[in-house]
């Protein structure tokens, strides 16, 4: 299947043989009621030297009409129409066909403050170790209904620097997937997006990280991140808390391959059944559990799948082992952190949270 665009190269403003600075792609399905002030948000920024490609991912509403109209009004947008295919394959279509050093990706629902290009783009300039820039953003919905995104864009928002992001990245996403800009290099030597059952950005940040990827934020609110009801984290299956906790085992296998001294054997924080569940996507990656510790006493002793649950209080000095902790709940985690800080357990050394 073939995407088509009704202009061949894309007219910067400049000569047609100067790439422009920064590539911004924004994948569009069904977006009419959106995409225009998403669009404007970009054209409006105090940065001009960029193309805008929308891809349209054979929206079956008036969206099409709308990048058309944003075509003829701003010479830097380039229209790219596409069979629909799903947001992982119409977001590559726009890294493929972009034609700047650094990408910058945006939902057709979100909107850029007018500083943002110029704020990422310095950051990128200033640090060539950094591959991949971020920033802050604000939550775009009603917090007292959404209270769960948006304390999770809360956590997020405390995020800035490689060490925090690495160390935090089996927890959850660390990064609001339209807030980036990376070099398109990566983009070429590491892939883009992979389609399957997973979150498709979550699993792109964790496959760069692995690779060695350095991140960083932009320590300012550059994106309004809306979280409208038909938003895919919330609609599709993709996106569940299952779905997160298998993608990310892989990952943390390989992780652990390299930080745990005592590979693969680990302890795990929890004994619930929760817990269970999710870390057992874990063990099926070879990791091998040792010990469940709980602070419960009727789950001491307890075997599970043959392993057996110790107490907090039996926990090891440091050094004589690695933990990883799936409690989730902002309470459970924080309970977590200063238990093992007061045992003197280091994170990213000793121990790793990874709900």
């Amino acid at each position: 299947m073939v995407c088509s665009s009704q202009r061949m190269a894309p007219n910067t403003g400049q000569a047609l043989h100067m790439a422009p600075s920064i590539s911004v792609v924004i994948p569009v399905y069904n977006a009419e009621k959106t995409i225009y002030a998403a669009a404007q948000s970009v054209l409006e920024q105090s940065f001009t030297d960029f193309e805008l490609l929308l891809v349209d991912d054979g929206s079956e509403d008036d969206s099409a009409m709308w990048i058309r109209r944003l075509e003829r009004e701003d010479k830097r947008v380039k229209g790219i129409f596409c069979p629909h295919r799903g947001v992982s394959e119409t977001s590559n279509t726009g890294f493929a066909r972009a034609k700047a050093p650094f990408i910058a990706r945006l939902d057709a629902d979100d909107l850029c403050a007018p500083t943002r290009l110029a704020a990422q783009y310095a950051l990128l300039q200033r640090k060539p170790n950094i591959g991949v820039c971020s920033s802050l953003v604000a939550f775009g919905g009603d917090r007292d209904k959404k209270l769960g995104y948006a304390l999770y864009v809360d956590w997020l928002n405390t995020l800035i620097h490689h060490e925090d992001i690495s160390r935090k990245q089996f927890v959850e996403s660390p990064i609001a997937n339209p807030s980036v800009m990376f070099r398109t290099a990566l983009y070429h030597t590491l892939g883009g997006y992979r389609d399957g059952d997973f979150p498709e950005d979550y699993e792109l940040w964790l496959r760069w990280l692995q690779a060695g990827v350095q991140f960083e934020k932009v320590p300012e609110y550059l994106l309004q991140w809306n979280d409208p009801p038909g938003r895919l984290s919330r609609t599709d299956q993709r996106y569940s808390a299952e779905a997160f906790h298998r993608c990310k085992a892989a990952y943390l296998a390989q992780w652990l391959s390299q930080h745990n001294p005592f590979h693969p054997h680990i302890k795990i924080c929890g004994a619930g059944r929760k817990v269970r569940k999710h870390s057992a996507y874990l063990k099926e990656q070879g990791i091998i559990f040792t010990h469940y510790i709980d602070i419960d006493h009727k789950k001491v002793g307890n075997h599970y799948d043959g392993v057996e649950t110790i107490h907090t209080t039996s926990l090891p000095p440091p050094g004589s082992c690695f933990l990883v902790s799936y409690l989730g709940g902002r309470d459970a985690k924080e309970e977590v952190k200063q238990w093992l800080a007061d045992a003197h357990y280091q994170e990213g050394k000793d121990f790793i949270l990874a709900a």
